[in-house]
């Protein structure tokens, strides 16, 4: 590509190239990426398609391009990512969003709270979770407790971003929970060691993604420290549907029983 290449060239040789490499959607990733690049929306950019890129914004497209054609995530390769409606920031020290997540807080409206709960976020990390049920809750106290530290940094950009006073906290699960929550978010590693899973998933954090043969060996830790606090919140946890029923037999053991679920999303009390 030369430096008097047009919008358009640009667009439709990148989306080409992309489509080569197998990436699922090559025209609305390369569009993404001229919308980041130049700080225009898609209808400007495609309305103008005929003004010529500047050597300085072909040399950020290009590498930008470059990152995708190894399956590295727009998420990554823009810095921010949507959840709930909203944009969030995240880096390679946290996973991206999952739509599947967004679940977590729509049962969380659906369910019966006291008038000012506090709210856990247990392994926050961008901290979507918590971050989203300070806004949509306003009358909640919530707190997000990571182990990573670089995760924390994330979800507090993200906190300070919505203009939230919310506490980060470093802690491994519940270890260092500060004060005795009403309700428990949490979202942990669950992916089985030997699942199958997208090339675009070797960006993100391993601890993030896997725990042990069946995926639950985090959860096997995190009901034993809620045993040991012998603390009764709700509980809502998010793993593999066909996860659910030994997710089930790890909370009965130590007294919770499942009141909802949907989708890969699981309520306990």
């Amino acid at each position: 590509m030369n430096s008097s290449i047009t919008v358009l060239e640009w667009l439709e040789s990148s989306a080409r190239t992309l489509g080569q490499a197998n990436i699922e959607t090559p025209r609305l990733d390369s569009l993404i990426l001229l919308e980041d690049c130049l700080k225009l929306n898609r209808a400007n950019i495609l309305a103008h398609s005929e003004r010529t890129l500047t050597t300085t914004q072909l040399k950020r497209l290009n590498i930008a391009l470059n990152r995708r054609l190894n399956h590295e995530p727009l998420a990554y390769i823009r810095g921010v990512s949507e959840f709930y409606g909203r944009r969030f920031f995240v880096s390679k020290s946290v996973l991206i969003p999952r739509p599947e997540s967004e679940t977590v807080i729509s049962e969380l409206l659906s369910l019966s709270l006291p008038k000012h709960p506090i709210i856990a976020d247990i392994g926050t990390g961008s901290g979507v979770l918590g971050i989203t049920a300070a806004l949509e809750l306003p009358y909640a106290k919530v707190d997000l407790y990571d182990v990573s530290q670089r995760a924390l940094k994330v979800a507090q950009r993200n906190s300070d971003f919505y203009n939230l006073k919310l506490n980060t906290i470093r802690s491994d699960l519940l270890i260092g929970l500060k004060r005795k929550a009403d309700v428990l978010l949490v979202n942990l590693p669950y992916v089985p060691l030997s699942y199958p899973v997208n090339s675009a998933t070797k960006y993100e954090p391993r601890l993030s993604l896997y725990a042990g043969k069946d995926g639950l060996d985090s959860y096997r830790r995190f009901w034993r420290q809620l045993a040991d606090i012998k603390a009764s919140p709700l509980v809502l946890t998010e793993c593999l549907p066909f996860q659910h029923d030994l997710q089930k037999q790890l909370a009965a053991k130590v007294g919770f029983s499942q009141i909802a679920s949907n989708d890969f999303i699981q309520a306990f009390r």
